[in-house]
C-alpha cells in the first residue's frame, strides 16, 4: 500500500478544539480570537499575562545546507515538538507562514510532512488569517503615498534616481522585477524606474517579525527609509506621513496565529520573511509568548545554519533579548552525499540511483558541510544536536557515518523517523535535545554593534561561510559609506546569498574554501533594523519554472483542494 500524501494525512486528521490546544500551553481562552476551527489569533495582552511564568528551554532548529529537495527541517521541528509529549515533557513550536510564491512555484506545501505536520494543511499554506496580504497592503500603501508625494510637488526633495522603496507581491513573477511607473499622460503619475520584490522579502515583513510590541512596530514603520535627496539625506516613511496608516493595516497581523500539529502540539505560525533574502525566522512576539508555554520552545530558522541560524543568533536574538539553550542541526544521508559533489539533484526529478547506494565514504566527504555547520553553532556558544532525518532507503553504514561526524565534534546525534511515525519516531532526538539544553549555554552574538558594516560583513563571510575574502563593487562601497554617514552603521547585517551553498555560488558543494564573497549591492532596511548586502545573482523577486506547482493544484468535484503536496 502506497504511503498517503501529506494532504491526505492532513485531511484525515481529527483536530482538537483550539481552546484545548491553548489550555495545554497555559494560554487562557480569553486571549484567543478564533478564525474558524483551524486557527486563532493570540491577543498581544497574553505577553504580559504570561510574563511571570518560568521560561521554557529555547531551541533553534536549523540544518545542513539544503539540496533543492530540502532536508526536512520543518518536518523535524514538528516531529520533535510532538516527541516531547512521548517522553513526558511539553513543547510548543514556532514556525513561519509560507509564502504563496514557493507554494505555487517549486516547493508546494510547507506545513511539515507525513505524520509530522501542522494542520489544517490547506489553511496553513493558503492565506491563513490574512497576515501576508496585510503586509503586502501596508508595503504598497507606502509606495502609493510616495508616488502621490512625487506627483504633488515632491516637497521632501526625493531624488528620482535614488528612490529605494519598491512594491511587493506574494507571487513569483520575474517580469515585475524591473518596471517603469507613471507611463501615460500627466495625470498618471511621475515616470520613473522601479520594480517589485516578493512580499516575503519586504522590509515590512522583516519589521513585523522583529517587532516586540505594537508601539515598537509603529516606530519601525516610521524609520523605514524610502529614498534619498540629492544631498544623500534619507527620507523616511514618517516624513511621508504614512507610517501610522501602515501600522493600522498591520494591527491584526502582529498577533501570532495559533494552530496545532497532528498530535495536538501547539504551533505558533507567524510572519514569513525569506530565509535567503531576509531574516528567515518567525516572529519575536510568537517566541515571547511561546517561551512561557511549556518545557521547550522550538523555533525554526530558514535554510542552512549559515543562513537562518546565523540571522537568528545575530539579528533576532539581538532584538529579542532571548538566548538559545541548544540547537538542532538536521542532516540526511542523501543531503550529505549530494555535498560530496558526485551527484546532481534536481527538484521534481527522481533521485540518482548512485545516491541511494551504500557509500559511507561519500557521506564523510560531503560531511564537510555538516562539520562546518556544527562549527557555526559552536561559534555562537550554542550546543548542537544532529537530527539524522532517516528515510526507508537509507543504509546502516551511511547513517552510522553521520553519527561518527557528530561524535567528532562532541555533538549528540539521534536518528528520527517522525515523517512515518510522528512523535514516536523522534523520542530519541527529544531525549538528546533535553540533555543538550541542560548544558550551560555561552551564547553570544558574533559581532558587536560598534563594528563597521564592512567588518561585520567580513566577519560573517569568513567565520560562518568560510570565505577567504570579500569584494565590494563601487556601488556597494558607495552605499555602505552613505549608510555609515547616515548613522546606520550600528545595525547588524543580513547577507542575501544563495541557500544552496555555504558559499555565494550555488554550484559549490560541501564547505568550500579559498573563495571570495562578491557584494554587488547593499540595501538598508532601517525600519526592520538591519543592512543587507546582496551577493552574486540573488533575486528579491523569484520566477516560476516551466512546470510550477500551480499546474497541479486544483479543486475536485466536492470542492476539496488537491495537489497541494
Amino acid at each position: 500500500m502506497a504511503f498517503p500524501s501529506d494532504l491526505e494525512i492532513a485531511n484525515s486528521a481529527s483536530l482538537l478544539p483550539l481552546a484545548e490546544v491553548a489550555a495545554t500551553a497555559g494560554i487562557p481562552g480569553e486571549f484567543l480570537e478564533l478564525y474558524g476551527d483551524g486557527a486563532a489569533k493570540i491577543k498581544l495582552e497574553a505577553t504580559d499575562a504570561l510574563k511571570d511564568r518560568d521560561s521554557a528551554k529555547y531551541v533553534v532548529v536549523s540544518a545542513i545546507t539544503p539540496t533543492p529537495l530540502g532536508e526536512g527541517k520543518t518536518t523535524t521541528t514538528v516531529g520533535l515538538g510532538q516527541a516531547f509529549k512521548h517522553i513526558g515533557k511539553s513543547a510548543t513550536i514556532a514556525i513561519r507562514q509560507p509564502s504563496m510564491g514557493p507554494t505555487f512555484g517549486i516547493k508546494g506545501g510547507a506545513a511539515g510532512g507525513g505524520y509530522s505536520q501542522v494542520v489544517p494543511m490547506d489553511l496553513f499554506n493558503l492565506h491563513l488569517t490574512g497576515d501576508m496580504h496585510a503586509v503586502t497592503a501596508a508595503h504598497n500603501m507606502c509606495s502609493a503615498i510616495l508616488d502621490a508625494h512625487l506627483y504633488h510637488g515632491n516637497e521632501l526633495g526625493l531624488d528620482l534616481h535614488n528612490i529605494t522603496w519598491r512594491r511587493v507581491l506574494d507571487i513569483n513573477d520575474r517580469s515585475l522585477r524591473n518596471i517603469t511607473l507613471g507611463l501615460g499622460g500627466r495625470l498618471d503619475g511621475v515616470p520613473r524606474e522601479s520594480g517589485f520584490d516578493i512580499t516575503a522579502a519586504s522590509e515590512v515583513m522583516a519589521a513585523l517579525a522583529l517587532a516586540t510590541s505594537l508601539q515598537d512596530l509603529r516606530e519601525k514603520m516610521g524609520n523605514i527609509v524610502v529614498g534619498y535627496t540629492k544631498e544623500n539625506t534619507p527620507v523616511t516613511a514618517e516624513e511621508l506621513g504614512v507610517a501610522g496608516a501602515m501600522t493600522v493595516i498591520l494591527r491584526e497581523a502582529i498577533k501570532p496565529n495559533l494552530m496545532q500539529t497532528l498530535e495536538g502540539t501547539p504551533a505558533l505560525v507567524h510572519t514569513g520573511p525569506f530565509g535567503n533574502i531576509a531574516t528567515g525566522n518567525s516572529s519575536i512576539i510568537a517566541d515571547q509568548i511561546g517561551i512561557k508555554t511549556g518545557d521547550f520552545l522550538l523555533t525554526e530558522a530558514g535554510f542552512g545554519a549559515d543562513m537562518g541560524a546565523e540571522r537568528f543568533f545575530n539579528i533576532k536574538c539581538r532584538y529579542s533579548g532571548l538566548s538559545p539553550d541548544a540547537a538542532v542541526l538536521v542532516a540526511t544521508v542523501r543531503g550529505l552525499k549530494a555535498h560530496s559533489g558526485n551527484h546532481r539533484i534536481v527538484a521534481g526529478r527522481p533521485l540518482p540511483e548512485a545516491l541511494l547506494a551504500e557509500n559511507p565514504d561519500e557521506v564523510h566527504a560531503g560531511g564537510d558541510n555538516l562539520r562546518k555547520q556544527l562549527e557555526n553553532m559552536k561559534l555562537h556558544g550554542v550546543t548542537p544536536v544532529v537530527a539524522i532525518n532517516t528515510f526507508p532507503e537509507d543504509k546502516e553504514a551511511d547513517l552510522a557515518a553521520i553519527a561518527e561526524i557528530a561524535t567528532e565534534y562532541g555533538a549528540l546525534s539521534a536518528r528520527c523517523t517522525h515523517f512515518a511515525n510522528g512523535g514516536a519516531g523522534a523520542t530519541e532526538l527529544a531525549e538528546a535535545v533535553a540533555q543538550a539544553a541542560n548544558e550551560e549555554s555561552s551564547f553570544a552574538p558574533l559581532y558587536g554593534d560598534e563594528l563597521p558594516l564592512k567588518d561585520k560583513i567580513r566577519t560573517v563571510a569568513k567565520q560562518v561561510y568560510g570565505a577567504e575574502d570579500v569584494s565590494f563593487t563601487a556601488m556597494a562601497n558607495k552605499q555602505l559609506n552613505r549608510y555609515e554617514e547616515n548613522g546606520f552603521g550600528r545595525l547588524p547585517v543580513c547577507i542575501a546569498k544563495t541557500h544552496l551553498s555555504i558559499s555565494s555560488d550555488p554550484k559549490l558543494m560541501g564547505a568550500p574554501t579559498g573563495w571570495t564573497l562578491p557584494v554587488r549591492e547593499v540595501r538598508a532596511s532601517v525600519g526592520a533594523g538591519f543592512v543587507y548586502p546582496i551577493c552574486g545573482e540573488m533575486r528579491t523577486m523569484p520566477g516560476l519554472g516551466k512546470n510550477p506547482a500551480a499546474h497541479h493544484i486544483d479543486i475536485d468535484a466536492d470542492g476539496n483542494i488537491v495537489g497541494l503536496s
